[in-house]
Parts: C-alpha cells; structure tokens; sequence
C-alpha cells in the first residue's frame, strides 16, 4: 500500500510539473503574439525604453521582456471648434471659431514629446489665428478666408511636426464681431446701398436723355430728308417744264398755265359747303384754251 501511495505521489508531482510548464508556454505564446487592427499601432516598451512600433496585421515580442505600453489610434481626429479672440491691422475686435483635423503618424513622438495632445494643438492654433489675423483688415478675413484658412494650416503643420502629428485639414468655422462694430458695419451698408440706388437713378436719366437727344436727331434727319426729296421733286418737274417750253415754245407755257387754272377750279368745286360756283369770263377761256391745246398736241 505503501508503494502505491508513492508512485502515485510522483505521478502526481510530474503532472502538476507538466501542466505547470504548459502554462508557462500558453501565457509566454499569448504575451508574444500581437495582433493589431489596421486602424491601430502599437507602442512596444522594453524595461521602460522604447523597443519597438507595431503596425496593423500579426506581430511577435519577447515575453515577460517586452510590453505594449500605448496603443495608438491612427485615425483621422477633429478637434472640438474652439473661438479665439484676435484684432485686425485697422483695430476692430473679431471673435474666430476654428476647427482642426489631424492624425497621428508617429506614435512614439507623440506619446513620448506631449502630454496632451489636443490641448497643445489648440493652444497653438490659437497663437497662429491671432498673428494671421493682426496682419490684415477686417473685410479681408472674410473675402481673403481661403488664403486665411492655408497659412493657418501650414504653420500649425510646421509647429506639430516634432510630434509625429499630420495636420490635414484646417476650418474657420465663423467670423463674429461686437455689437458696436455690426452696427457700424451695417450703417455703412445702408450707406453704400443708399448711394448705389442713387448712382444707378442717375445713370437711367442719362440714359434717357440720350435716348430723347437720338430720337430727335433722328426725326430731324427724315425731316431733312423728305424736305430734299421734296426739292429734288420739285426741280425736276421745274427742269421738265423749262424742257418743254424750250422744245415747244410758248404755247406749252401756256398749256401748263391753263392746266394749273384747271385744277383750281376742280378743287374749288370740290371743296365741302360748296354748291353755286361763280366762274369767271377768263375761267371759260382758259378752258378752251386747254382744250384746244390738247386737241393739237
């Protein structure tokens, strides 16, 4: 019974041994193996130093020697808008809302060269808006913003540098003035639109006078013009009759004569109101001299 008791005693004590070991290998084999998700880098630390920088997908480290110390997040961050206070070159108050996104790509700068990460880059975008700002005049923050927002980033981008941070994208998110200088601004407004209004008033008279100048410029010219045809008219009918009574003597003088005592008395006869007309001797005679010129043409 004894030697039962004995060898089931060191059977016993080999197996704890045993399984003991095969602990010992399992935790050593889970401590060694890292795996990091592609949105992730790992901070390895040996002894308190930096070893290592692990990077997405299966890694391996000395166990029980090396530890993750920091895990990291890759991914693109936005800080919280913050408003700084800044004044312009011609001295008016101007309260700027900002916005900053940015990603870490170098863990160990990053957790070894800054405590707070957010805090130091809005302390420091803080610093830049003000110095950006006291540089040029206030309608240029709004009409110049693009040109604004780039200097921001680059410097903000120069300055995070050391640690291990991207700055990749920089936002004004709103420009905001003090109660005194809106209202200034508003008055000018008021102003600017009161003499526009005015200026283009000023500019339909004009217009309109012009176009009354043309209109009468252009009705005297046809004016003029029919007065021409009309002289045109009358001396070619001149030069036709001056022809005629070279060709024909003085008979035709006298047929154009009597053709003209004619026609007054035709209009005359035809003239409203006018029924008992009293026709001169001489009127008869004209008569028959038209006709008898006539027959002998």
């Amino acid at each position: 019974m004894t030697d039962w008791q004995g060898i089931w005693s060191e059977l016993v004590g080999s197996n704890l041994v045993l399984v003991l070991i095969a602990l010992v290998i399992i935790i050593a084999i889970l401590k060694a193996v890292r795996i990091v998700s592609q949105s992730e880098k790992f901070v390895v630390e040996r002894f308190g130093r930096l070893r290592v920088v692990l990077g997405p997908g299966f890694n391996l480290i000395v166990p029980f020697l090396d530890r993750v110390a920091h895990k990291v997040s890759i991914l693109e961050r936005q800080l919280p808008p913050s408003a700084q206070d800044a004044i312009t070159s011609d001295n008016v108050l101007v309260t700027v809302e900002t916005s900053v996104f940015y990603r870490i790509i170098e863990p160990e700068k990053t957790v070894y060269r800054i405590r707070d990460v957010d805090g130091a880059i809005t302390t420091t975008v803080a610093g830049i808006v003000r110095s950006e700002i006291g540089k040029i005049e206030l309608d240029q923050v709004q009409s110049n913003r693009a040109t604004l927002i780039e200097a921001i980033r680059l410097q903000l981008a120069d300055q995070v540098d050391d640690w291990g941070i991207e700055v990749t994208r920089t936002e004004i998110l709103d420009v905001n003035l003090d109660e005194a200088t809106r209202a200034a601004m508003l008055q000018q407004l008021n102003a600017e639109r009161a003499r526009r209004a005015q200026v283009t008033e000023a500019e339909g008279m004009k217009r309109a006078v012009e176009l009354k100048a043309d209109a009468e410029l252009y009705a005297a010219q046809k004016r003029a013009d029919a007065r021409r045809i009309e002289a045109d008219a009358e001396a070619y009918a001149t030069e036709a009759v001056a022809a005629a009574i070279a060709k024909n003597g003085i008979e035709a003088a006298q047929y154009q004569v009597a053709l003209k005592q004619v026609e007054s008395l035709v209009a005359l006869g035809g003239s409203p109101g006018r029924q008992t007309i009293v026709v001169p001797a001489d009127a008869l005679s004209a008569f028959a001299d038209a006709f008898r010129m006539f027959r002998g043409k």
